[in-house]
Parts: C-alpha cells; sequence; structure tokens
C-alpha cells in the first residue's frame, strides 16, 4: 500500500452511514490516520479537533445530544469523509447465544402481520460478523452495516432485539440503535476479556493455549480433514448413492422391501436399528389432488437430527447441514403432479439418537390444501459410520468473542446491553453466578460507564417434562440468573412460560423482548411505577412444618395463574429429598408444607428442565422466577 494511501484518514465499520448515536451521554467518535495527522470532525453545526497519536488512532468526544436527525457527520484531514442519515436515540448491545440471534426471517409464520407493518426507519440494526481472536482485543468488527427496519430488511433483525426495540420506540418516541453481537452456542466465558478471566483460573488456562496461532492452525487442519473424511466415507458407503445403480432418492425405485416407522419419532426408539450413527432413508407416498399441482408449495419437515437433503419426485427440494432450523422447503411449481408423489428424505446422523422432532409440523401445502405427513415411513440404513470425529469450537473458548467482537465496539456509546444465553452453562451450573457477575463488571468497566444497565433473559422450559422433583442443570442455572439480580442495574426477563419443550429455540420471541422492555422501563429508563418483574424469591421462615416464603416484585398481588391450587413446588427435610408439596397464598406470602417432611429446610420452585405447571404470577401477569431457598430462618 502507498504510504499516501496509508495516511489517509478512515472509520471504523460502526462508524458508518445510517449510525444511531446514544443520545443524552458523551459520544466518542475516532479513527485512524497518519500519526501527528490533524482530523476536525464536525456534527451539527459544530467542529471538534483531534490528533493521531503514536498508535495511529485519533477520537474526538462529542457533548451529550437529544435525540433527532437524520445528521451528517463530517471527517477532513488530508482527504474528507461524509457519514450519511446519523440519527441520535438510543443504542443497546444485543448479545450472548443463538436465542438473540435468531432472526425474523425464522418467525416470519408466527408474525406475518409484524413483519408486513415493520417500515420504522427509526429502528435500526447493526450484525457484527462472528470473530474471535486470542492473542490480543481486536480493533474493528470485520464487516457489516446498519440497516433500517422495513419488511424485508427486518427479517435480518434479531427478533427479540426487534420486539424491544418496537416497544421502546413506541413509548419513549426515540430513534432505537441494535448492535447484535451474539454467537449461537457460545459460553459466558467465552464473551469475558484476559483481565476478567483471571479469576477463572481453569478458563485462563484453557483459553491461553489458543494465542498460538499456528497450532490453533494445524488443529483445524487435522479435525477439517478428519471430519471431511468422514462425509466422503459416509457417500462412498451409503447404498442409496451407490454409482451403477438406481438412487433411492428416484421416485421409480422399487422400495417395497423396505421397512416401515413412524414419523415423528427416532429410529433407536421404534426400528431395530437401535442408536445407529450414518445415514437412513425415508421414503413416504402421498397422493396429491390435481388442484394442489402447477403452483408452489411448501414442505415441513419439522426439525430433524441431524443433516437432510429432500426430494420430491427425484428433485432435490432442500438440504440442511444440522438439527436446528426448521425444515421450511419452498417448492417450485411444476414438482408437484396430480395423483402419486413421492417425498424422499437422506437423514445423516452424527451421533445420539437421529429422526423427527417430535410435536412438530410435517406436511405438505399448496393452493390452500395440507397434506399431513404424520403416520408410517418406509425406511432404509444406507450406512452405518463411528459417530463424527469431534472439533475444536474455537469461538467458544475463553477469551475469544470478547477480543474478536465487544472489543471493537467498546467505544461506542451504548444506553445498555440485552443479553439471552445461559444453555451452553447448563452442564457446570455451580460457575454460572459468578461468571455473569464478573461479565457484567467486566463490560461496564471497558465501556467506562459503570451504570451501564444489563438486562438480560431467564433460560426458557426446555425438554421432556418430569413426573418428579429432580435435579436440573437448567433451572441452576436460572437461580444463578436470578442471584445475579444482586449486581445493582440489572434487570430479568422470566420466560419459562414462552418456551418449547421440542426446541432450544422457541419461536416466541415477543415474550422475552417485551420483558425485557418493561426491565429497561425501570432499570434504564427510571420508571419507578412499572412493574418490571414477576415474583422474586426474598426469604423463608418455617414454623413446625410449613414454610413462608416472601416475595419482591409482587405488583398488585400474587396469584395463581389460570386459578386453581398452585403447583411446581417442592420441599424437602435434612435429607434432601424432594418431594412436591402443597402450597397456598397468604397476603403477600405463600406458605408451603407437605405432611411427610416434617421439617422442612428447602423449598424449591419451578425447578425443573420443563417447570409445567409452574403458576406462581403477580397480577400483571408476569411469572415468578424459578428459585432454590436458603438455609431457613426457624421460628418456634
Amino acid at each position: 500500500m502507498p504510504a499516501e494511501a496509508a495516511a489517509q484518514v478512515r472509520l471504523p465499520r460502526l462508524v458508518s452511514d445510517g449510525m444511531v448515536l446514544q443520545r443524552d451521554q458523551p459520544v466518542r467518535i475516532w479513527g485512524w490516520a497518519a500519526k501527528g495527522e490533524k482530523v476536525s470532525v464536525a456534527f451539527q453545526g459544530k467542529t471538534y479537533q483531534a490528533t493521531t497519536g503514536s498508535d495511529g488512532q485519533w477520537r474526538v468526544t462529542l457533548p451529550a445530544m437529544k435525540a433527532g436527525g437524520p445528521y451528517e457527520l463530517n471527517i477532513k484531514a488530508s482527504n474528507a469523509l461524509s457519514v450519511k442519515d446519523v440519527l441520535v436515540g438510543d443504542v443497546w448491545l444485543l448479545s450472548g447465544q443463538s436465542n438473540m440471534e435468531t432472526p425474523m426471517s425464522r418467525l416470519r409464520d408466527k408474525y406475518p402481520d409484524v413483519i408486513a407493518q415493520a417500515a420504522n426507519p427509526r429502528i435500526r440494526q447493526y450484525e457484527v460478523p462472528m470473530s474471535y481472536a486470542f492473542q490480543k482485543p481486536r480493533t474493528d468488527v470485520n464487516g457489516g452495516k446498519w440497516i433500517a427496519a422495513d419488511p424485508q430488511t427486518v427479517l435480518q433483525f434479531s427478533g427479540v432485539g426487534y420486539f424491544f426495540a418496537k416497544e421502546i420506540n413506541a413509548k419513549y418516541q426515540v430513534p432505537v440503535g441494535l448492535i447484535k453481537d451474539a454467537v449461537g452456542g457460545s459460553p459466558a466465558e467465552a464473551w469475558l476479556s484476559a483481565d476478567a478471566l483471571k479469576q477463572f483460573p481453569t478458563y485462563e488456562q484453557q483459553g491461553a493455549k489458543y494465542k498460538d496461532s499456528a497450532m490453533v492452525a494445524g488443529i483445524r487442519q487435522r479435525e477439517g480433514a478428519a471430519v471431511a473424511n468422514w462425509y466422503k466415507q459416509l457417500y462412498q458407503a451409503d447404498q442409496g448413492e451407490a454409482r451403477g445403480q438406481q438412487k433411492w432418492s428416484a421416485p421409480e425405485y422399487d422400495a417395497s422391501s423396505w421397512a416401515t416407522m413412524n414419523v415423528p419419532g427416532y429410529w433407536a426408539n421404534q426400528t431395530p436399528l437401535g442408536p445407529v450413527n450414518g445415514v437412513v432413508w425415508f421414503r413416504k407416498e402421498v397422493e396429491v389432488p390435481a388442484a394442489m399441482v402447477g403452483q408452489p408449495a411448501r414442505l415441513e419437515l419439522g426439525t430433524l437430527v441431524d443433516a437432510d437433503s429432500t426430494y420430491i419426485n427425484g428433485q432435490l427440494v432442500g438440504t440442511t447441514g444440522y438439527q436446528y432450523p426448521p425444515r421450511k422447503y419452498e417448492v417450485k411449481p411444476g414438482v408437484l403432479k396430480a395423483g402419486k408423489n413421492v417425498v424422499v428424505v437422506r437423514l445423516i446422523n452424527n451421533g445420539g439418537r437421529g429422526g423427527f422432532t417430535p410435536e412438530k409440523n410435517y406436511q405438505l401445502t399448496a393452493g390452500g390444501q395440507t397434506i399431513d405427513l404424520r403416520g408410517p415411513w418406509q425406511y432404509k440404513l444406507g450406512a452405518t459410520q463411528p459417530p463424527t470425529p469431534g472439533t475444536t469450537t474455537f469461538q467458544y473458548q475463553p477469551g475469544g468473542l470478547f477480543n474478536g467482537m465487544i472489543a471493537p465496539v467498546l467505544p461506542y456509546a451504548i444506553k445498555g446491553v440485552l443479553w439471552y444465553q445461559g444453555e451452553s452453562n447448563t452442564g457446570r451450573p455451580q460457575d454460572y453466578q459468578a461468571l455473569m457477575t464478573s461479565l457484567i463488571n467486566d463490560w461496564r468497566g471497558h465501556f467506562q460507564q459503570p451504570k451501564l444497565p444489563f438486562l438480560y433473559v431467564q433460560l426458557a422450559n426446555f425438554m421432556a417434562v418430569k413426573p418428579e422433583p429432580s435435579e436440573s442443570g437448567w433451572a441452576a442455572v436460572r437461580d444463578a440468573q436470578r442471584r445475579t439480580l444482586a449486581v445493582p442495574y440489572t434487570g430479568m426477563a422470566v420466560i419459562t412460560d414462552a418456551g418449547e419443550w421440542n426446541d432450544i429455540h422457541p419461536l416466541d420471541k415477543q415474550t422475552p423482548g417485551h420483558r425485557l422492555a418493561l426491565a429497561a422501563q425501570k432499570v434504564a429508563y427510571g420508571d419507578g411505577k412499572v412493574v418490571s418483574s414477576g415474583p422474586l424469591y426474598q426469604t423463608m421462615q418455617v414454623a413446625g412444618n410449613k414454610a413462608t416464603l416472601s416475595f419482591a416484585s409482587i405488583g398488585g398481588g400474587l396469584m395463581a395463574k389460570g386459578g386453581g391450587p398452585l403447583k411446581g413446588f417442592a420441599v424437602a427435610g435434612p435429607d434432601k429429598k424432594f418431594v412436591w408439596a402443597q402450597a397456598r397464598i397468604e397476603g403477600k406470602n405463600v406458605v408451603v408444607w407437605n405432611d411427610q417432611v416434617p421439617n422442612p429446610t428447602v423449598v424449591r420452585y419451578a425447578w425443573a428442565d420443563n417447570p409445567e405447571g409452574a403458576n406462581l404470577y403477580n397480577k400483571e401477569g408476569l411469572p415468578a422466577s424459578s428459585f432454590q431457598t436458603a438455609a431457613p430462618v426457624v421460628t418456634p
């Protein structure tokens, strides 16, 4: 690069057309130029001067501004830059894992009207591409641009973020900017800085290994080759793809000798195959009426474990490489024909139980008609393989995402953080409160905002309901999240009534968005009158065999949602063996007992992966957080 080009002033990617700047607080504008170069920044009729330091960076601070815009930001040095369509409003950083990432495009069937009415240029999002770094913090994000919400662009917005922004924009009538900075599957420790990781020596040592970039490259090469070889061997062994004979995806293939199993379900549970890994082919013949032919169709196959290639009448209509995305395949006109049609699914299972997730939609729709695809399908084993070789997910390693995705954003002034994460820490919940307390304080220090509002979503209900009280990593993380409210300027959205037992990515993103907005009204916007949370456990007193529990955030009062008795409470004595308990509301308290537990020492509420039936709410309709009590106060 010529020296004169290197000297030209440049801006970080976040400081770009369409950006939203934070109102009512000083705002940093920064960039790079030649050492010692004088830079001027003009905004709202005022000009600010800076000189590039020895590190090649310059920075100016704009004074606190009222909401408004659009404006233009002009930067001059040896060259001139202008940033157009700048709004001033509230900027929220969205972080965490896949439930914060989940875009509105995944939700289009659930919220078609919301998407159709999404024309609001005062709600904007910047999506930070996934990037990790272990040697040092990055100084800029590696892509992205500001987009304003309309019915097409909103499909890229975080679902939780958009519902939150929509509510905040409507209530406060200010532009809302979202910086979407989340990575699916990421554990909390990946988002900690090097300084914060010093409190966690195990995680610090784990992350330190990856500072050796040559070692990382070697691991990636070896593991990538092993996985590629696994798929190559699978394809070569797959009888359904065998060369020199008719493929099993062909509609005219004779599958009369194939066995059958009921879909949805898992072949380990239903067939003599048992828990085999590899590839299994599924086939179903369906009668299509003439009214469905000659127009666009949609094939829905719930979610599949793990990867599929799906055919109708021999034509590939869709393929997905992993289990979580819903299979909603658009079928072009001309693929369906009147009479017999053949649907074939080549399903690769990488490990564990393969098959079709229960209680999802399995159907073919066209022309306003629907064919139910549940019931018997033919199946045949194509090839058996051992589980796919394990790989190192580098973006999940401690510190990597902070350096790659948070550090470059730090100079940008924000109103607060919205966080939806925890699923990846349910295997070791004992660390979670300490990790989150450290993360909140860490980010506040780096953003230079000691009172930065930090609002988070508690984990949703997920997995099969268990009939008896039991241990639960999901419940333990929820309790750690509840206890993290001890950190000042935090808020929590409880959503154990908004999940799906068979999907780690529940489609209801309006409920967490709304409850985060309630928390924001209280924590970030200072509305002391809003009831921002459901009941939160405070204290327990024991008299005889009865435990009396007190709560904060009771709003207009406690209630059992739907009427009837309170459910979801369990109690244990000194032996720590939990049994279901009776419970009733007495004024502002809940009294809990089981006549078989004469000396209660611990009470749990909604303590399960999926606490179905837990029905303690306040009269504002907000659910109580799950909890486990600490040592009780015993009264004679």
